[in-house]
């Protein structure tokens, strides 16, 4: 396994819209070897999910998990969820705004609406299909994702530009978090 170089924002492989994976290519060596590496480059940056656009690869995979992660601390337990060809639909019209960040714009948050309610069709890593219907946090993620294998960053979706922040201000100015004094 490897840790993957992530493209930042700026990078025009971040708004490319990904490949569907075609069904003979599920299980194929090469596929495995990207989820691996996906998976190990995740947990390697404490990212609650990442797309496979995000490390410059052109495929509709992305993996998610969100398991005692430091940038997530408050976050609820997601395992460990391997989505192939994802397709995303909302079931409420009811949207939250919650914080956002990620690993291709990195050290910056941002408030994002997103749906309170998803269903979820994709194929996990072994091609078996999965239909499952996610709320609050974990769909939160999942449009993240999503949004990435369409060329989308979460910056696009905010309301309010002005809630774009560094982590250090918004720690401090946004959670009432004060650093340390030497």
């Amino acid at each position: 396994m490897a840790i993957l170089k992530v493209a930042r924002l700026g990078h025009p492989v971040l708004r490319t819209v990904a490949a569907p994976v075609p069904p003979a290519e599920f299980r194929a060596a090469e596929t495995q070897r990207l989820i691996d590496d996906m998976i190990e480059t995740m947990r390697e940056y404490s990212g609650a999910g990442l797309a496979a656009t995000q490390v410059h690869t052109l495929k509709q995979i992305a993996v998610i998990e969100v398991v005692a992660n430091p940038r997530y601390p408050e976050a609820p337990e997601i395992p460990l969820t391997v989505l192939i060809n994802p397709t995303v639909s909302p079931l409420t019209e009811a949207m939250e705004e919650g914080w956002e960040g990620c690993l291709s714009i990195p050290d910056m948050r941002g408030m994002v609406p997103r749906y309170t309610a998803v269903r979820l069709q994709a194929y996990d890593r072994h091609g078996e299909p999965m239909d499952l219907v996610a709320k609050d946090f974990f769909a939160r993620v999942i449009q993240h994702e999503a949004d990435h294998l369409n060329g989308i960053v979460y910056v696009d979706r905010m309301k309010n530009l002005a809630t774009l922040t560094h982590l250090t201000e918004w720690s401090k100015y946004w959670l009432g978090v004060e650093e340390p004094a030497d």
